[in-house]
């Protein structure tokens, strides 16, 4: 059997498996948003190589600012946030236990993956140091990058312990329940941006963490109640991009939506109002798509792949930097290699990442094939194997915070 028929027919496999009521384009909202964060983490992601044979983090928008856009596009938290929330309310609705029960089954599934990558790296990080010689500071590069993605599941953990709340406010206040959220953050940026900005203790940024992540979630959850019309979702679009380009171009916001080095403010960590103003553009923007998007989903070929995706979110989200590293840190005793080790400044840089995605990418999926296994429930492992790993992800929590 050829290799287009193979696929072919798992396509139909897959399509004669899904149930007739699954929202598709909630899916394949998801699936996009899901694929956006290695494609981002991975084209606007660099590294240098010092004397020593050492990498450490570069970033392609410092010699290329005009390079933000492209944030704009690949920054789509917003939409996983929104279908987050209207996912999870339709699964919260559907709950036969207690809420309690609930939102235990919800947190495992997001804790056990990332219980998984950290316990591997914490046993990796002495054999690569001792037994490979791989220097120090490479592995201070490494443990960034594996835990960057994480401070995502975390928040998003918190957010979905407060489904049952943001169900309440969704019923009493529809759409407008995210408006205190947006109104929370405003005000956080004024104080740390505004005229008495050096007055302002550097600690209250943290305040944007919770309400400016929770604010597509909500939306999310008031959209699966129902709650957000097509008149809603014109004015998230509408008025989205309305601040997004006054916040640009005359409040001075950063462009990019990501982190560049040397920066001296970031809008996504915490979230900036900037962060809020393309979640509500994306959110309208998402709403009015989704009977088209369901519909273009109604095709096997390209339904398959969203499934695989979805079935495959969390571990594409803690993997995906390990698949970059697999490529980069075994380059690195080659020296510069043209668009993965070596200074990201010039337009071959950019041509030569573009190169390297699909081997990335290729990486990624040979690694999921053993890693996916963190995501299902560990029913093989005793409380011997448990413990191990909960002591492993915790020594890993330390190394990477006493590196940082």
């Amino acid at each position: 059997m050829s290799a287009l028929a193979l696929m072919s027919r798992t396509a139909r496999r897959i399509e004669d498996a899904t149930p007739a009521h699954r929202d598709r384009a909630v899916d394949g909202l998801r699936a996009l948003a899901l694929l956006a964060v290695p494609t981002g983490h991975w084209l606007l992601g660099g590294f240098t190589l010092s004397p020593d044979g050492a990498l450490h983090n570069a970033s392609p928008l410092g010699a290329f600012p005009g390079f933000a856009p492209v944030s704009w596009v690949l920054q789509m938290l917003g939409i996983f946030f929104l279908v987050g929330g209207y996912a999870s309310v339709l699964s919260y609705r559907r709950r036969k236990g207690s809420t309690r029960a609930w939102l235990g089954g919800r947190l495992a599934r997001l804790g056990r993956p990332v219980l998984g990558v950290t316990a591997v790296w914490a046993a990796l990080l002495p054999l690569l140091h001792f037994g490979l010689g791989v220097p120090v500071d490479t592995l201070r590069t490494a443990s960034t990058l594996v835990v960057q993605p994480l401070w995502f599941v975390g928040v998003y953990t918190v957010v979905t312990a407060l489904t049952p709340y943001c169900v309440r406010a969704a019923r009493r206040l529809g759409a407008w329940a995210a408006a205190p959220l947006l109104g929370s953050v405003a005000v956080v940026d004024l104080l740390r941006y505004g005229p008495y900005a050096d007055a302002v203790p550097s600690w209250l940024s943290l305040l944007n963490v919770l309400p400016g992540w929770l604010f597509a979630y909500q939306l999310g959850v008031s959209w699966g109640e129902g709650r957000v019309t097509r008149r809603h979702a014109w004015a998230l679009l509408l008025g989205g991009a309305a601040l997004f380009a006054a916040l640009l171009l005359l409040f001075g916001y950063p462009a990019s939506m990501v982190g560049v080095p040397g920066g001296a403010r970031t809008n996504s960590h915490p979230p900036s109002l900037l962060v809020l103003a393309l979640a509500a553009a994306q959110s309208g923007a998402a709403i009015l798509l989704r009977d088209r998007i369901g519909a273009l989903l109604r095709r096997p070929a390209l339904w398959a792949p969203v499934v695989v995706v979805n079935l495959s979110a969390m571990t594409v989200l803690c993997w995906h930097q390990t698949a970059m590293l697999a490529a980069a840190v075994p380059a690195a005793y080659a020296g510069e290699v043209p668009g993965l080790v070596g200074a990201p400044d010039s337009a071959g840089w950019i041509l030569a990442r573009l190169a390297w995605m699909p081997v990335f990418a290729g990486l990624l999926v040979l690694i999921g094939r053993y890693a996916r296994r963190f995501e299902s429930p560990w029913t093989g492992a005793g409380p011997a194997r448990r413990a191990l790993a909960g002591v492993l992800a915790a020594g890993f929590g330390v190394f990477a915070l006493w590196l940082g």
